[in-house]
């Protein structure tokens, strides 16, 4: 049935969020600390890892490195366009609707971990090229190992940053459904190219994530979301 890869993918999310609130309810605030660093550090690495793997090519015995440009200008302009749009703002008012709306009013550190924790399993190409599989075919196979990697993510983070990560859920559903019922329209625009542009800065903006884990707001990620759609779009000219 075309859609059950999103549905597996938000029903992982919030199993893996609600065995995370458990787990973490027994785990003292240095715990919770360490915990948060680890995941912070695993965050980081997926990211430098993607984006090195899509920048270095190997052909033989030669090494070459391709999308610095457009990595800059997608990230420049993005970042722009993001601010503009205030896009992050819109994260934030959304989360502190969802907080009061869940009951959740006294729980100050929801929508910072709501954020960071849709801005992790929302960005990356695993999410766009999945839901268009499903959307075309019915094959849900790319979202059913997205939900399994989103599935321990959300787990830990729930548990060092707060029940907020739980809501990822949400954006999950909205942004994979979306992608799903629009498959048609969007598969044409997915080239090769597309997809490695689309994987190189969205890995770039995991790493920066990453980052806010550390260091809460270093980044405002949402604001340089249009970069990933630059990105794609840059490979058509």
């Amino acid at each position: 049935m075309i859609g059950t890869g999103t549905l597996i993918n938000t029903a992982a999310i919030i199993a893996g969020g609600l065995i995370g609130l458990f787990s973490g309810n027994f785990l003292k605030d240095n715990y919770r600390e360490i915990l948060n660093k680890a995941n912070a550090v695993a965050v980081i690495f997926i990211g430098i890892s993607g984006a090195i793997g899509n920048m270095i090519h190997i052909e033989g015995e030669s090494v070459r490195m391709e999308g610095s440009m457009m990595m800059i200008i997608s990230l420049a302009l993005g970042s722009l366009i993001g601010e503009f749009l205030d896009i992050d703002g819109h994260f934030i008012r959304f989360g502190e609707w969802l907080k009061l709306k869940s009951g959740n009013a006294k729980d100050a550190s929801f929508v910072s971990s709501f954020v960071t924790a849709s801005l992790t399993v929302c960005i990356g190409a695993m999410a766009i090229v999945g839901s268009i599989q499903d959307g075309l075919t019915g094959n849900y196979e790319t979202l059913a190992m997205k939900a399994v990697l989103d599935f321990t993510i959300i787990m830990v983070m729930s548990a060092s940053i707060g029940k907020g990560a739980v809501f990822s859920a949400i954006p999950v559903f909205i942004l994979q459904g979306s992608v799903t019922l629009l498959a048609k329209l969007a598969a044409p625009l997915m080239s090769d190219g597309a997809i490695v542009n689309l994987s190189l800065v969205g890995s770039v903006l995991i790493f920066c994530v990453g980052v806010n884990l550390l260091k809460e707001r270093t980044f405002r990620v949402a604001n340089m979301l249009p970069a990933v759609i630059i990105a794609a779009a840059w490979s058509f000219f």
